[in-house]
């Protein structure tokens, strides 16, 4: 079901690497419950979750374990009634089995696919990297290889794409026959990929095959908001939350999920959109 008037609103409540004891991300299932509540309320009908490690090593570090994952998405469904869970699906290299064990343990409703390769860059102030250039690698037959624990598990690939190029990837994978409809996330703000730009945004439908859902994932400080308010207004749905930025479109930190998701959720709103239920996600969605 596609209904321009109706915004579905995720929360990405944690990062990949971010520290906890710098940043306020949740991390422990408890901690995730109560941020997942709070975004909830704040009106976003799914959550996109990764897992970190947990005790006695709690901390920034990632965890493929399915037990890890399943005592945290069993927590986040108790606390939000009807919530669609998102999961995290990528791995810079080929070897994607942690992912696939937490498919097959979850069963989610949605995972991310990361839908092609990207240099992954950061260059500091002072002219040398932010860490060693690396290749986020997502061929074709990795790729496939997710796809089909998907199709067995009864998940909706969520294809993330850093670049155009990406973009008409999907198209492409659409056309052969890899997928049969594909739900676009625009990924921007990556350092080298697409940047978080308006008229960038506003040129990328025209390389999204129809009958498509996309949203956007906006990273960056307060100069995304305008961005997002143009998503709200091409007729996109709607992503923020502590992975994806610390700051409220004033420049204030934000304090926790809900907050970022209340500003998301202001910014629909003001676009003329009213925000998707649980029920209303899962049709256009699922």
């Amino acid at each position: 079901m596609t209904n321009p008037d109706i915004a579905v609103v995720t929360c990405a409540l944690t990062g990949v690497l971010t520290n906890p004891a710098q940043h306020p991300v949740p991390v422990t299932a408890s901690q995730m419950a109560d941020a997942a509540r709070q975004a909830f309320e704040a009106g976003a009908s799914v959550m996109h979750v990764h897992f970190r490690s947990q005790a006695p090593n709690c901390g920034h570090l990632p965890s493929w374990e399915p037990e890890v994952a399943a005592e945290i998405s069993d927590a986040i469904r108790a606390a939000c009634p009807g919530v669609i869970m998102n999961f995290s699906t990528g791995t810079i290299g080929r070897d994607q089995t942690g992912p696939i064990a937490c498919l097959e343990r979850c069963q989610p409703e949605i995972a991310a696919c990361n839908a092609g390769s990207l240099n992954y860059l950061k260059a500091k102030r002072d002219g040398t990297w932010a860490w060693p250039p690396m290749l986020f690698e997502n061929t074709v037959s990795k790729i496939e290889e997710l796809l089909a624990v998907m199709q067995q598990t009864n998940t909706r690939p969520e294809f993330e794409c850093f670049d155009v190029g990406i973009v008409r990837s999907v198209g492409m994978y659409q056309k052969v026959g890899m997928i049969d409809r594909a739900s676009f996330n625009f990924v921007m703000g990556v350092d080298s990929g697409m940047p978080a730009d308006t008229e960038l945004l506003s040129l990328l439908l025209k390389y999204l095959p129809s009958s498509n859902p996309w949203q956007t994932t906006l990273i960056g400080r307060e100069e995304i908001w305008p961005v997002h308010q143009k998503a709200a207004e091409l007729g996109g749905h709607l992503r923020t939350g502590l992975e994806d930025t610390f700051y409220l479109p004033n420049g204030e930190r934000a304090a926790n999920n809900g907050e970022l998701i209340s500003a998301l959720v202001n910014i629909a709103e003001l676009a003329g959109r009213k925000i998707a239920t649980p029920s209303q996600a899962r049709e256009i969605f699922l």
